[in-house]
């Protein structure tokens, strides 16, 4: 019996061995595709984080040199970037002009990594530096990526973003590796940016310090080399593409990838008694370890990745630009999910999209097509920062305004990429819209009230000034002739009615002009005895409240408030057929408030705006009223609805306006 179990502990032992070696195997393997993966996602950051400061690079603020419009700019991306740590702008000569760590003016020290800054000056391209010197204003080491501002082919400033080792860091941690094993990404110089955290340390002889610090001793080109306790450990490296030299390493202690042999040896020998089913079932749940490992990595990975992905894009929604790329040899846009969201095209999960550019000019109005044709060409002629604002239609939005910034680099009759970004600017332009219509509805209001006062000059006044003169006439003849004293007495008053009557035509004109009662009675009198006079010359009920009363009010808050009681009355004259008006004024510490509110037909506020934005609106009553109390800082709203009355709340603030004052 002994003997027929030698042959089935010998396959026994095989196949123990084998699945310990495979297990070896798969180890070695996982390592280099932790590796790759790793390489991957810092490749990619890095190359996004490049692609963003060459964007920042090209900013139409330093077209004119207007350094504090950058600044905002640039302190605003950089909250946005979590690998960015500060953003600054220097001289070819390495002399500092900006940083946003400091405020702008401010002296700032000495460009650190000399060796980079000069090498994106004498190349003009992009530079990604080494681990750079300890900085103690910030505590903290960083490393510099350079990026050329050219303008006119002519090299003006280094833009330098200091990027933040412990965040590269964060991608090593983040990738799933076993406990024991290290990451580290090390510079050109071999000097250690970024490693895995001390979090998950492995037996008392594999520490993830000691791996890391082997690594390092080890250098880029040696698989094997040991710590400074003299433990084996086996590495596995790669070179990031497009990082100048910068390289990815993963350290395996060699107990570790050893020990399932080791195991499987001791488990062997140790149960030479045991049945062939044990050793079948010991291998068996052997292989299910194998496998359930490999499947808790590949999801730590792929969810690790996802979360870099989700990072990456909020902080360019959080931007609330898009980021866009033009190639006009393949024809194609591409572009990041903000910038498809702006277009309303549907985006893909991660990274960017690329789109024909016929699909993107189809989604521009026809009348601006050719502007955005124009924008493309003007930025490969000049190699300079242009903008061009379009339409777009979209089915859930509409008509809707975009602007798009950019600029292409390189060499004049060798550029054929541009970069830039997209903005959504539809509500300014719809403000600027709505009042250059109000401007001209003012004018045109203006032009009005001047044929009004004209009118009633030739209509009222200039028939009285002809009656009187003729009067006078008479009474001349009259007197002339020698009538009696009581013919020309009687002519004399009725002269004297008419010059009463010239004076009361022009006071009342000049009132309209420029109410006088506010400077002999004070504001609230002034309103009392205009409503008074307003509701006995119309017939409608007014029942005016006052609080607070306090005539000491800036001139021109004053005039304001006099003219919205005018405008609101007359509107409620006009339009509301109203049998009672109420009038609520108070005035508080922080503000002058007013309500009115009748009892007329009403209306609906939302028609009425969107008539006001079309430019159909056939008055000027509300929208004037809304400019006047825009003017002064203040809100204004309306409540109405048809059949029900309107409702319109003013609110001026005053400490704000006798601050200023």
């Amino acid at each position: 019996m002994l003997t027929a179990a030698i042959p089935v502990l010998l396959l026994g032992g095989w196949i123990a061995y084998i699945t310990a070696d495979q297990e070896r195997s798969y180890a070695r393997k996982a390592a280099t595709e932790a590796l790759t993966q790793v390489a991957h996602q810092i490749e990619a950051e890095i190359s996004r984080e490049m692609q963003v400061a060459e964007t920042l690079a090209s900013s139409a603020a330093l077209d004119s040199g207007n350094l504090g419009d950058f600044y905002l700019e640039a302190t605003r991306i950089v909250a946005a970037r979590p690998l960015w740590e500060t953003a600054a702008l220097t001289k070819p000569d390495q002399e500092q002009v900006l940083n946003v760590l400091r405020p702008l003016g401010a002296p700032l020290g000495p460009v650190m990594d000399g060796e980079s800054f000069n090498a994106a000056v004498r190349t003009r391209k992009p530079v990604l530096g080494g681990l750079g010197p300890y900085q103690a204003a910030i505590g903290k080491q960083l490393v510099s990526l350079r990026v050329p501002v050219i303008r006119d082919g002519e090299l003006r400033y280094i833009l330098t973003i200091g990027l933040l080792p412990d965040q590269i860091g964060t991608i090593l941690g983040q990738a799933g590796l076993p406990a024991g094993w290290a990451g580290t990404v090390i510079d050109a110089k071999e000097r250690m940016v970024a490693r895995t955290p001390d979090t998950n340390t492995a037996k008392a002889d594999a520490k993830t310090p000691a791996v890391q610090e082997a690594i390092a001793r080890g250098g880029a080109n040696s698989r094997n080399t040991k710590t400074s306790e003299g433990m084996d450990v086996e590495t596995v490296h790669r070179v990031l593409a497009g990082t100048e030299g910068w390289s990815v390493h993963v350290g395996v202690p060699l107990a570790e990838l050893n020990a399932p042999v080791s195991r499987s040896l001791r488990l062997l020998f140790g149960g030479t008694a045991a049945s062939v089913g044990l050793a079948i079932a010991l291998g068996l749940v052997i292989a299910r370890e194998i496998a359930r490992r490999r499947r808790m990595e590949a999801l730590e990975s792929a969810a690790a990745l996802l979360d870099s992905e989700k990072r990456g894009a909020l902080a360019i929604d959080a931007a609330e630009l898009g980021t866009w790329r033009w190639d006009l040899h393949t024809n194609e846009f591409s572009g990041c999910s903000r910038f498809c969201a702006l277009l309303g095209l549907p985006a893909a999960r991660s990274g960017e999209t690329k789109w024909p550019a016929d699909g993107i000019f189809a989604k521009v109005q026809p009348s601006h097509r050719p502007a955005l044709a124009s924008f493309g060409a003007a930025c490969l002629e000049s190699g300079k920062s242009s903008s061009v604002a379009f339409q777009i239609q979209s089915d859930d939005r509409g008509e809707y305004w975009l602007r798009a910034a950019g600029r292409a680099e390189g060499r004049p009759n060798h550029r054929h990429v541009i970069h830039g970004v997209l903005a959504d600017i539809d509500v300014s332009k719809r403000a600027e819209a709505e009042r250059s219509h109000l401007l001209r509805r003012l004018a045109s209001a203006q032009e009005e009230e001047q044929r009004r006062i004209s009118r009633e000059l030739h209509d009222q006044i200039g028939q009285t000034v002809t009656g009187l003169s003729l009067g006078l006439k008479a009474l001349e003849q009259g007197l002339a002739r020698g009538n009696n004293g009581a013919a020309a007495t009687e002519q004399v008053r009725w002269l004297e009615q008419l010059a009463a009557q010239i004076g009361r035509d022009i006071h009342r004109t000049a009132s309209d002009l420029r109410p006088t009662a506010i400077d002999d009675l004070g504001i609230f009198k002034a309103i009392e005895a205009y409503v008074a006079e307003w509701q006995e010359r119309y017939g409608v009920r007014v029942d005016v409240q006052t609080f607070g009363r306090d005539d000491q009010l800036p001139a021109d808050v004053a005039a304001v408030l006099y003219r919205l009681v005018q405008e609101g009355l007359n509107n409620v004259l006009k339009h509301a057929q109203a049998s009672k008006i109420s009038l609520v004024l108070e005035k508080k510490p922080e503000g002058l408030a007013l309500v009115l509110e009748d009892d007329g037909v009403g209306f609906d506020p939302e028609t009425s705006q969107r008539n006001v934005s079309d430019g159909r609106a056939p008055g000027l009553g509300l929208s004037g009223m809304k400019e006047r109390v825009a003017l002064l800082g203040g809100k204004i709203a309306v409540e109405s609805a048809p059949g029900k009355g309107s409702t319109i709340f003013v609110q001026i603030p005053l400490e704000e306006l006798v601050s200023v004052r």
